[in-house]
């Protein structure tokens, strides 16, 4: 052979190899922009399914005139919103795991509007037309009153606004039964099965119950779950078991923020039921903060995703609250789930102010599978 012909089977090689290499620098780089540190062991190919959770985006009381008709804080719901649309592959679901909007109101006019306002910066999102299902989950700012006291009209407000989105909804517990509740629950508490994982959607403040679940019927729901041989469970609501620690905050809290509160015999009892039937998680928020932690008695998690947009709690440790941002599960096809938190610095120029200039990045990423 030649000098010039091996010279150019040299060069033909080498481009050869250097497309192939540029190919898999785009397949391994093919990410939402906003993920650039990725560390996943994991591709999209492995994922079976995923969905996302978060929840407190309402302004505070103070900055309401900033946020009509929504009482949201806009910047960071879009973001939210745009972000979430642009995961790879699409979630199935997005749980909007409470406190919307500021609400706390007897005015069912006032909560309708605001509810209402937060629809359409929903719908004229890019995450309306995407493949993911929005799922709204109630929480205290939407079923409260001024005295922090749950009431029927509230209830009916949100079911009437948020009808379009409760597609999954109408087979939980109705008034009476075991849990002795005063108003219907069905469309407020209830279950679904995907794809072999079964989720309890849960309203942590039901009327003449406040900081409280339906127990008795999630416990026979469970069950009924695991003889149909779900793979997965998962508990999705606004307010927490077991809350942050109150010791963490900054000043401490008297008492913990979360179903302890006031019924710590029936939180208890709630959380045995997720740990008996191996519930890989309860997702929650009501606490502004990111927080990761395994409930006790076995092998659930707890994950606290209340950091989309209201002001963040002070605590201790700053480093683990200083972001806002949403919380993604991933249930891999070998039945493994991968749990990352997204998050973006709060604005220096205030909560509210434009959030550009703050990159989303990787904040936490764990395996929650039940033993793991």
């Amino acid at each position: 052979m030649s000098i010039q012909r091996l010279f150019r089977s040299y060069v033909f090689r080498f481009i050869l190899f250097a497309i192939a290499s540029c190919s898999i620098i785009i397949l391994l780089t093919n990410q939402p922009v906003f993920s650039n540190n990725d560390d996943r062991v994991y591709s999209d190919k492995d994922i079976d399914f995923s969905f996302v959770v978060v929840g407190c985006n309402r302004v505070d009381k103070a900055d309401i005139d900033k946020a009509s008709p929504s009482t949201a804080n806009v910047e960071q719901l879009k973001r939210t919103f745009k972000e979430v649309s642009e995961l790879s592959p699409p979630p199935k679901f997005l749980f909007f795991a409470g406190d919307l909007v500021l609400g706390y109101t007897s005015d069912v006019n006032t909560l309708e509007t605001q509810l209402k306002g937060w629809r359409d910066i929903y719908e004229s999102s890019p995450l309306a037309s995407s493949k993911t299902t929005l799922i709204p989950v109630t929480g205290n700012h939407e079923t409260q009153n001024e005295k922090k006291i749950a009431y029927e009209a509230a209830e009916k407000t949100w079911l009437k606004v948020m009808e379009p989105y409760l597609k999954y909804a109408g087979n939980g517990p109705h008034t009476g039964g075991q849990d002795n509740l005063k108003t219907d629950q069905s469309k407020l508490t209830y279950s679904f099965d995907f794809k072999g994982t079964h989720f309890v959607v849960l309203n942590t403040d039901p009327v003449g119950r406040d900081y409280s679940v339906p127990k008795s019927w999630i416990a026979k729901d469970l069950t009924k779950a695991k003889l149909r041989f779900a793979k997965h469970i998962f508990a999705i609501g606004h307010k927490p078991a077991y809350a942050y620690p109150p010791n963490l905050y900054k000043p401490a809290l008297e008492k913990e923020d979360g179903l302890g509160r006031l019924y710590p015999a029936d939180r208890d009892e709630f959380w045995e039921s997720l740990v008996r039937n191996k519930a890989e998680a309860m997702l929650t928020a009501h606490n502004h903060i990111y927080y990761r932690a395994k409930g006790p008695n076995g092998n659930t998690w707890q994950i606290i995703a209340g950091n989309g947009g209201s002001v963040l709690e002070k605590v201790v440790d700053q480093s683990t609250n200083n972001f806002y941002g949403f919380t993604v599960v991933s249930v891999l096809k070998n039945n493994h789930v991968i749990v990352t938190s997204y998050g973006r610095d709060v604005p220096k120029e205030g909560y509210l102010a434009p959030s550009e200039n703050y990159p989303t990045t990787i904040r936490d990423r764990g395996d929650i599978t039940w033993n793991n």
